[in-house]
């Protein structure tokens, strides 16, 4: 299975639980999440996709994402060996999971909320706005913005 996939069943379940996201949304830092959803209440979700037991374990950056939304979780495909993300590296209290195909994706481990400070909402909330708007323009009309 590949990333596609697994991000197409999370929205999908993150749709019916209200929460919109968008993939690829870019962070300071030069970050970029895998997914970020915003609930109606403006609160922030990344989630960080896991495919391969290596992506997971060289995965330096993923504390970064931290700073940037109310929630994090893991999502990984069905059958996956998840149990790295169980250990304390993974900050299991502060983390959730999510197993997931391409069409559906459960909870498996909820994340605890830590809200955001007003600055940091808004400069992410303004980066997924704007990530949004973008798409939407490419699609009705590909050679407005080149390389887009």
């Amino acid at each position: 299975m590949i990333a596609a996939d697994v991000a197409r069943g999370v929205t999908r379940m993150l749709l019916r639980h209200e929460l919109t996201a968008i993939a690829e949304v870019p962070l300071e830092g030069g970050r970029r999440a895998d997914l970020m959803a915003l609930d109606s209440r403006g609160r922030i979700t990344i989630v960080e996709i896991k495919v391969s037991r290596a992506d997971l374990l060289g995965d330096a950056k993923w504390r970064d994402y931290l700073d940037h939304c109310d929630r994090f979780f893991w999502a990984v495909p069905a059958g996956f060996d998840a149990s790295p993300i169980h250990g304390e590296a993974f900050m299991p209290e502060r983390t959730g999971l999510i197993v997931a195909d391409r069409y559906d994706a459960a909870v498996l481990r909820e994340a605890r909320s830590e809200p955001l400070a007003a600055h940091v909402r808004k400069r992410c909330t303004l980066a997924f706005a704007r990530r949004a708007a973008r798409r939407l323009i490419a699609l009705g009309d590909p050679e407005a913005e080149p390389g887009f």
